[in-house]
């Protein structure tokens, strides 16, 4: 059974051994979402203006502790932001891992990559509220997994990753292998309702 309900909602506590590893064996995909170079100098210059405000109006030794305190507090803050993880397990019963969160293979659906020019769409008017989501502002691609579990109410999930393809190639490959992915040049079904509607209504 996929946890990623409960795992998101904090229903349960992870142990401190329940890690991919730990439950399932080596990865065979792991990436940290860490912030992009370009996220990190606005923050960090943000912190020193602010420690050297407070530096003006203290002289002597305690003038360079906002220093001390505000700029290591900042690059904190900005590595947790990347702190989690987004691994693929291999063994017997590979699991997808985000964080936390983690949903056995045999449970995969569908698997789509969603580029940069659809991620805005992705994330919005096509976004069911009940999917699972990690976005990250700063990494433009996505990858969406449907869940295939009948216990589990999540309809997909939806992660950001740098590396698209390759995720989309090893979740196939873990997958049963009877699921294929709907082919994008496929024509929408027709509405039933049209065929009901006489020739003044057309």
């Amino acid at each position: 059974m996929s946890t990623s309900a409960r795992a998101r909602s904090g229903h349960t506590q992870p142990d401190e051994t329940d890690t991919p590893e730990a439950v399932t064996g080596p990865a065979r995909f792991t990436e940290r979402l860490y912030l992009a170079w370009w996220g990190w100098p606005l923050p960090l210059i943000g912190a020193a203006l602010l420690a050297a405000e407070i530096h003006m109006g203290y002289p002597g030794v305690r003038a360079w502790l906002p220093y001390v305190i505000l700029l290591p507090l900042a690059v904190v803050l900005l590595l947790g932001f990347g702190k989690l993880k987004i691994t693929v397990t291999g063994g017997r019963d590979p699991e997808l891992w985000a964080g936390d969160a983690h949903l056995p293979l045999r449970y995969v659906g569908a698997v789509d990559v969603v580029g940069s020019g659809d991620r805005r769409k992705a994330l919005g008017p096509e976004l069911d509220p009940a999917a699972f989501v990690v976005n990250r502002g700063w990494i433009p691609t996505l990858v969406r997994v449907e869940v295939t579990d009948p216990e589990d109410p999540t309809p997909y999930w939806v992660l950001s990753t740098r590396h698209p393809e390759r995720l989309a190639t090893l979740l196939r490959e873990g997958r049963p292998a009877d699921v294929t992915d709907p082919d994008p040049a496929a024509p929408e079904p027709a509405d039933p309702a049209d065929d009901d509607r006489g020739p003044q209504d057309r």
